[in-house]
């Protein structure tokens, strides 16, 4: 596997060199700069900030506490990203996906799963994905780029507009749940994730609360420390095997860093109040499903404060993969459960619209053929 090369973030220096910087990819601080920079008064970046990342403003026009003049100016100076919905699909089970167009073309997927105690959002990093996991369709596509701060927390932004509108709701935010488990590897764009998790947590934005989003990772060894220390989200590992023998055949990043260098990472990962790390499991018929993988991953779970989500494979054609069926999915939990790990068979939602794990590659379910290049 090649070295993993992380994009830097967007920054902000006091002299614009582009007229395009994207304002909605900077953080408070960057903002504050910016408008220092054209003259403004400081606090004209707090009322944009609030307009992009609480109000979900996809334009200028929409902020009607700036002058006419500063608009102007912002639209000759900068840009705002956003993202354009291009595909709405609706499953049996009230799962939504939405597929959207990015600026240059690009089609990216975020899923919608809402339920009596939560709203949560499927988030996407990448359009594409670099990691080659054998079983993913997302992996089909391989990485074409990674998502700027901005055309990440635009997913969350557009999702809480259609929710308000479909439900009637008045609430500015009705989404409770953040995950970062859509197309892409997160910790490969870790600086971009990171400044996007900030404009999420922030007061003057969305606010969400550290316990309820979740960064998941399939396991790249020397990021989770910086994941562990300049965030305090929750993190999930994709594991999906026990032995080094199957995680090299089905994940590619194994080779790189086996499952003995991933899991002396998560041990020193802080345990903080809701920063149990959770370990995604994912069952394939006949690959990762004995009795003998079960009580392999309960021994390699001894000591962690850790909880399971078995997933039912989601089977996508022409990867070569079956899921396990009911009976030897409640198996295999019956056997960590014995062991004294709390695991928990996760309910697949969306399969039939391709919206479930490890099928989001831009596939219109409907004609089951991938979307037009664009």
């Amino acid at each position: 596997m090649g070295r993993l090369k992380v994009k830097p973030t967007v920054t902000y220096s006091s002299h614009v060199e582009s007229p395009a910087v994207d304002l909605a990819s900077l953080t408070l601080e960057g903002l504050t700069a910016f408008f220092t920079s054209i003259g403004e008064k400081p606090f004209r970046a707090k009322q944009l900030y609030t307009w992009v990342h609480q109000r979900g403003a996809t334009s200028f026009d929409e902020m009607t506490d700036l002058s006419k003049a500063l608009r102007e100016t912002l639209k000759a100076k900068a840009v705002l990203r956003v993202v354009t919905k291009d595909l709405e699909q609706r499953s049996v089970d009230g799962t939504i996906k939405y597929r959207w167009l990015t600026h240059d073309g690009k089609l990216i997927e975020s899923v919608y799963m809402p339920s009596p105690e939560r709203k949560t959002l499927c988030v996407s990093t990448q359009v594409g994905c670099a990691m080659g996991c054998r079983f993913c369709a997302t992996a089909t596509l391989g990485l074409v780029r990674h998502l700027s701060p901005s055309e990440i927390v635009a997913q969350v932004h557009a999702v809480n507009r259609e929710v308000r509108k479909n439900e009637g709701l008045e609430t500015l935010r009705p989404l409770t749940n953040l995950v970062f488990m859509g197309m892409g590897e997160p910790l490969h764009n870790f600086e971009n994730v990171k400044t996007a998790l900030e404009l999420l947590q922030s007061e003057a934005g969305p606010n969400f609360s550290a316990r309820h989003i979740t960064v998941s990772t399939v396991g790249l060894v020397p990021v989770i420390e910086r994941f562990a220390t300049e965030t305090d989200v929750k993190l999930a590992i994709s594991l999906n095997a026990s032995s080094d023998e199957v995680r090299d055949r089905i994940m590619p990043v194994n080779k790189r860093w086996k499952i003995a260098d991933l899991m002396e990472a998560v041990k020193k990962f802080p345990v903080k109040q809701g920063r149990r790390v959770t370990f995604e499991y994912v069952l394939m018929n006949g690959v990762n499903d004995t009795d003998e993988d079960a009580h392999r991953l309960a021994k390699l779970l001894e000591g962690v404060p850790a909880k399971v989500n078995l997933i039912q494979y989601n089977e996508n054609p022409g990867l070569g993969f079956n899921t396990t069926g009911d009976n030897r999915a409640e198996r295999f939990r019956q056997i960590l459960e014995g062991a004294d790990v709390a695991a928990f068979i996760r309910a697949n939602r969306g399969r039939d619209i391709a919206a479930a794990c490890g099928q989001l590659a831009n596939v219109d379910k409907r004609t089951d053929v991938p979307a037009p290049a664009l």
